[in-house]
């Protein structure tokens, strides 16, 4: 379903890249879990094998899930530290996702992302037809990801901070995240660096909350080491 992975000189021409691009795009995300035993888990693992440029975006999209379940305290809590494991990875400039195996062991049920998927189909195909690989520059380049990759870790603090009425507010903004690196989408990119900005100064710097949770992370991983 995917092509096979580019040589690493070469260049592929607009409509070659186009292509590859759109066979790992939202159709294929949805595809992934269409057919099938509802009941059948899905490991992450399993999910990204053989993705190539997309593998970020879904590795985001699957590990957002969580941030829509109606109950508080739950979705931040799960979702918030695979956003920091994804964001620290590109911050460091990886071009695909390490996924540690207690991580790619673990996964959705296809029925669980089939409903999630249902819920948001129609806004999804919307999206599909609107979005499209464009402004590369604001995507894949080294400086474009890891500046992607310091917003993922600032609003995956924020998901899994215990602020009132915000789990589905910065789901949602992850999930366009997670649109643009699928589609390789730079305009969508740039919006959403705009947005992330702004929750982090409102939400994070405006309460002093993320910094103090920034720094009592960062106390508890050194302690660590």
């Amino acid at each position: 379903m995917t092509p096979p992975a580019e040589r690493p000189g070469d260049e592929p021409g607009p409509d070659q890249a186009s292509s590859a691009y759109r066979n790992e795009g939202i159709r294929t995300l949805l595809a992934m879990f269409e057919q099938g035993d509802p009941d059948e888990h899905q490991p992450l693992g399993k999910i990204l094998q053989g993705l190539q440029e997309s593998a970020f975006g879904v590795f985001l999209f699957v590990a957002i899930l969580p941030s829509f379940i109606p109950i508080p305290g739950i979705g931040g809590a799960v979702s918030g530290p695979l956003v920091l494991l994804i964001g620290l990875q590109m911050l460091c400039g990886l071009s695909r996702p390490w996924v540690p195996g207690f991580i790619a062991r673990r996964g959705p049920r296809r029925g669980t992302m089939h409903r999630f998927l249902g819920r948001i189909d129609r806004p999804l195909r919307r999206l599909d037809r609107m979005l499209k690989p464009r402004l590369p520059m604001l995507v894949w380049p080294l400086p474009a990801r890891v500046f992607s990759g310091l917003l993922l870790v600032l609003v995956g603090i924020l998901l899994s901070l215990p602020i009132p009425f915000t789990n589905y507010l910065f789901g949602f903004q992850l999930l366009l995240f997670a649109l643009a690196l699928i589609e390789r989408d730079g305009a969508l990119m740039l919006f959403n660096w705009i947005a992330a900005v702004a929750a982090c100064v409102f939400f994070g710097l405006g309460s002093g909350q993320l910094a103090s949770h920034a720094v009592d992370l960062f106390q508890r991983w050194s302690g660590g080491l």
